[in-house]
């Protein structure tokens, strides 16, 4: 699998951590202690197109924002983590 970093241009994926999904937010601070344990252990498996994190460790070290098929492992876009929806192919 390919990665392309808007810094780095493509990389293979060993270059690159997970860092886990980019399509989840925290709860609120007062949230009570069910929202943060779901938060923290409860996971789902999308299957199709998601957005994930990466952190090029192999490379700029930078974190980037990936929007990957998890069925076919497409890599379809690239953004810097924190630009918004401006995606980089």
């Amino acid at each position: 699998m390919q990665i392309k970093c808007p810094w780095c241009g493509d990389r293979a994926h060993t270059e690159f951590s997970f860092g886990g999904d980019a399509e989840r937010s925290a709860p609120a601070a007062q949230a009570g202690p069910d929202a943060w344990h779901d938060y923290i252990y409860l996971r789902t498996n999308p299957k199709g197109r998601h957005w994930e994190y990466w952190h090029h460790v192999g490379g700029c070290r930078r974190w980037l924002k990936v929007l990957r098929d998890t069925a076919t492992h497409e890599v379809i876009a690239t953004e810097l983590a924190g630009e918004g929806s401006e995606a980089r192919s």
